[in-house]
């Protein structure tokens, strides 16, 4: 009997302590875990989508707004009859009931149905009163100016987090940190709502961009006139305030609605002002002249002979579009003379050439805030072949965007200052402080004011009496520069005499510049010349710029009448 009490005893006691032992395990080393465990079964984080900052035009209209939505959702283990459920929901959702069915029927205790509901949706499906179906406020990004500025304001996705655009770059600044709903499930999966989580800790500000509505549209609408009447691929053009650096409005086409964002194209996505680079053409001879006037190489009333419309340079012969005799640099510019910019390349010489062009920016990124800028293309002299320099003096050879070319002029502009590119100009809270103001930035001096000063005054008779004069805006001295630039084809990896880029670049008024316009047209099927194209479509942008920013008339001044030849 004893051994038999004690070998029960004995027993009791190894069990207890085994119970122990697993109680200390369970407890002591794994009660976190566990604990987690158990509380992800009956507790779930809903994301929610807060407010995100306005995005205002300069002069504070609404760009980008967010507007309060529902969005509707579904515990499936409290749809009493799935079937009769989707049936009644799916003209209102425009969903095929066979879909929300299915969605209806499946394991998991929270499904969404659909986001960000129009209020008439959310209206209609809170007076069904289905069980299990449910309504929670969300936030819902609404551009009020629908294709306005679309590239430099972007998208957003349904989370309401920046996809493209100042939407992206700025994105934990307008957006914050997302917001939760924390909900407690039963042994069903049936979801029941306690409490919502704290406001985000990350403050959200309103973005007030260096763009001007007006002018955007203007500049928008001139773009896509010159597109459809040429029928070209695509086309971009930009209004930069030459001082400050600041863009007053950036259009390209094809262009798209970021409310709709999903169904644009990726062609029409893409902001080719700062990600596509070209080839300028003939409208980077004022990077030439810039150099051979700053390093006193040429003047311009210094001649160069044109050779009669033709010049050989290791082999290859390149011609012009007149057969021209004597022209002074000013003439050489007038008419985009390529005999006389190649003479002028000549004489300025490899690394003062390319000494120029990185001065300018080119083969840098501009640092403008948006997002995908590319640097575009140069290379080192090292890397030149024999007709480099000739080339290079028409622009080929060399690639660049509409951004860093806009910047390259506007440092001319400006008096030999090159800027660094905006479009924010500042941030502010959202009592409408101010947190931060985008000052302008002074990269580095480029041009002595001298030069510039000649250069502008040069370049005023490309659009008096040269390729420029469909540019000419009444009333207003006009400094600018024509191109027509052959692309390569891939096919043949020749330069095409079908594709090209037309392109015109000036600033109002000549005097004083207040605007630099900047416009490119890439492949036109007619009027292929900048000239016939690009020059008019500035004039017709730059008039009604000038006309509503209430700019005064440029003072009289004798018009030259130079004959080139």
């Amino acid at each position: 009997m004893t051994v038999r009490i004690l070998a029960v005893f004995l027993t009791l006691l190894l069990g207890l302590g085994g119970i122990a032992v697993k109680l200390f395990t369970i407890q002591i080393q794994h009660g976190r875990r566990f604990t987690e465990q158990a509380a992800r079964q009956y507790k779930r984080l809903v994301p929610l989508v807060s407010r995100r900052g306005t995005i205002f035009d300069r002069a504070g209209r609404e760009l980008a707004v967010s507007l309060r939505v529902s969005s509707v959702f579904a515990q499936p283990a409290a749809v009493v009859n799935p079937r009769e459920t989707a049936r009644a929901l799916a003209p209102i959702l425009h969903q095929p009931a066979r879909e929300l069915q299915a969605r209806l029927s499946t394991d998991k205790p929270f499904v969404w149905l659909q986001r960000q509901l129009e209020p008439r949706q959310a209206e209609a499906i809170g007076d069904l009163g289905l069980k299990g179906i449910g309504l929670i406020p969300e936030s819902r990004r609404y551009y009020p100016r629908q294709d306005l500025a679309s590239h430099v304001l972007g998208a957003v996705g349904l989370d309401d987090r920046g996809l493209e655009g100042v939407e992206h770059l700025y994105d934990e600044l307008l957006g914050g940190k997302p917001q939760f709903v924390v909900a407690q499930q039963d042994a069903l999966g049936r979801l029941v709502f306690r409490q919502e989580a704290s406001e985000p800790k990350t403050p959200i500000f309103d973005v007030y961009l260096s763009i001007d509505e007006v002018l955007q549209y203007i500049t928008e609408r001139e773009l896509a006139r010159a597109v459809e009447r040429c029928g070209a691929k695509a086309g971009t053009a930009l209004i930069v305030d030459p001082a400050t650096g600041e863009i007053l409005a950036l259009a390209n086409q094809p262009t798209f609605d970021p409310n709709r964002y999903k169904t644009a194209s990726s062609a029409a996505k893409r902001n080719r002002a700062a990600t596509d680079y070209l080839e300028p053409g003939s409208i980077f001879k004022v990077i030439l002249a810039a150099g051979a006037v700053e390093e006193g190489i040429a003047s311009p009333t210094d001649l160069l002979y044109g050779e009669n419309g033709s010049i050989e340079v290791s082999g290859t012969t390149i011609r012009d579009h007149g057969k021209y005799g004597w022209l002074t640099v000013r003439q050489v510019l007038a008419q985009s003379s390529n005999v006389g910019a190649i003479k002028l390349g000549q004489k300025l010489g490899k690394s003062l050439y390319y000494h120029y062009m990185s001065a300018f920016g080119f083969g840098n990124l501009t640092g403008v805030d948006l997002p995908g800028e590319t640097p575009g293309l140069i290379r080192r002299p090292k890397g030149w072949s024999a007709l480099s320099l000739p080339v290079l003096s028409l622009g080929q050879e060399v690639s660049v965007t509409a951004v860093q070319f806009a910047t390259a002029f506007a440092a001319i502009a400006n008096g030999g200052r090159l800027m660094r590119p905006h479009v924010v100009r500042s941030l502010r809270a959202q009592d409408g402080t101010v947190v931060r103001n985008v000052e302008p930035t002074v990269v580095r001096r480029v041009i002595s004011e001298s030069t510039a000063r000649t250069l502008l005054e040069m370049l005023t008779s490309v659009v008096e009496e040269g390729t420029g004069k469909d540019a000419a805006v009444s009333g207003y001295s006009v400094s600018g520069k024509t191109g027509t630039a052959q692309k390569v084809d891939p096919a043949t990896g020749r330069y095409s005499h079908r594709k090209v880029v037309a392109s015109f670049v000036g600033a109002i008024p000549a005097d004083a510049p207040r605007l630099v316009i900047l416009v490119m047209i890439d492949e036109p099927e007619t009027l292929r010349w900048g000239g016939s194209i690009a020059a008019p479509t500035f004039r017709e942008i730059a008039r009604d710029a000038v006309k509503y920013l209430k700019l005064p008339p440029s003072p009289a001044r004798d018009v030259r009448l130079v004959r080139a030849g």
